[in-house]
């Protein structure tokens, strides 16, 4: 048959296996069809406003998608030495499997003008956004602004690492001491 794989903000992934059928393809394409044309008919009868706020929905869907963040870096501790911008995403991976090393930060304007003001908190998991479905904070990562931003845009329900109800979980200062020394 055909399934759901995921969803998004603007997106559905169907998925299908070997026993799919051409007419279970085809009843799919036939139900798609057949939203497009109740879309259709429900902007076809809008008045001038509905029809405003329809295309602003769909342009905050497709156009005003916020810019990816580029990679901040690693954080000293899962570095070699300050010669090399490559981290031991490994070691960071593994520290953060003691809930001692780590700790949770909402996502407010409190953690934005902690990093706007130079304060350095580190990732301690994948931060999966789907889409685009690729991390964009590994664990050691040093946070970003930007980073922040890009996670604030999104629909927090799509952000796969990401916990609403903790929310973003970094690794605790003491931790990040301990781990420079070894």
């Amino acid at each position: 048959g055909i399934q759901i794989n995921k969803t998004s903000r603007n997106t559905v992934l169907f998925m299908t296996n070997i026993g799919t059928t051409r007419s279970s393809v085809a009843y799919l394409i036939e139900v798609l069809v057949e939203i497009a044309k109740d879309l259709d008919e429900l902007l076809d009868d809008a008045s001038r406003m509905e029809r405003l706020s329809f295309d602003k929905r769909v342009a905050s869907l497709i156009e005003h998608v916020p810019p990816l963040p580029d990679f901040s870096r690693f954080h000293d501790a899962f570095r070699a030495g300050p010669d090399t911008p490559e981290g031991d995403i490994r070691s960071a991976f593994f520290l953060a499997y003691d809930e001692d090393n780590c700790d949770y930060l909402d996502l407010d304007d409190r953690l934005s003008e902690r990093l706007e003001a130079g304060e350095e908190l580190v990732s301690a998991s994948f931060i999966i956004p789907y889409p685009p479905g690729f991390p964009i904070l590994v664990p050691g990562q040093v946070i970003s602004p930007e980073n922040m931003k890009f996670m604030r845009a999104l629909d927090l329900t799509e952000i796969h690492g990401f916990r609403a109800d903790l929310g973003l979980r970094v690794f605790t200062e003491a931790a990040l001491k301990a781990q420079k020394k070894n």
